[in-house]
């Protein structure tokens, strides 16, 4: 049985960079602000929906404090310059039963070598041994990336709950009867 609290796993970019896919840990808060320091305005804008530049102590502590369970968020890490750096993030929050809510961000200079793919693949892999039927996303129209990836994936448009944002949804149980999607 899977266990997302202990998930890791080394994936090859396309590029032949080596990414290791993991849970996150409380320990990686520095590193997760570091990234968010070289993440843009617009990119944060496309993840948050509002211009974030900086998060409160209890926004910090709600990104970081993560059960595995109704919470999962997992991160993308390589090397460089000779250190160890997050460049990419992904989670879902349950907001019902069987169902969860996935997000993800991808630093600026890492974006368009499949790392959003990369974290959407071992998402929706974590969501279906962890028994959930649906993910849902809501992403702002401009964002073409990543509707290209959700739609890569099987993501269909859903009931909008905001007139501003694309509602997405993805029955697991599809997913998981054709296999497991590929990036």
């Amino acid at each position: 049985m899977l266990e997302a609290v202990n998930y890791a796993t080394s994936e090859l970019l396309s590029d032949g960079r080596k990414v290791e896919v993991r849970a996150l840990r409380r320990e990686d808060e520095a590193d997760m602000l570091a990234a968010v320091a070289k993440t843009s305005p617009q990119s944060l804008q496309r993840r948050f929906f509002v211009m974030k530049r900086h998060f409160s102590d209890k926004e910090r502590a709600f990104f970081m404090d993560v059960d595995f369970k109704a919470h999962v968020a997992i991160v993308a890490v390589t090397e460089e310059a000779g250190r160890k750096i997050i460049v990419g993030g992904g989670r879902y929050i349950v907001f019902e039963p069987g169902r969860a809510e996935m997000a993800f961000v991808v630093i600026d200079t890492w974006q368009g070598r499949g790392i959003g793919s990369l974290l959407m693949r071992h998402l929706i892999k974590i969501a279906s041994v962890a028994g959930l039927k649906e993910l849902t996303a809501e992403v702002l129209p401009e964002n073409a990336a990543m509707l290209k990836v959700f739609g890569k994936f099987g993501f269909r448009p859903g009931t909008h709950r905001d007139p501003k944002t694309i509602h997405l949804a993805l029955r697991l149980s599809q997913a998981a009867g054709s296999g497991s999607p590929q990036p």
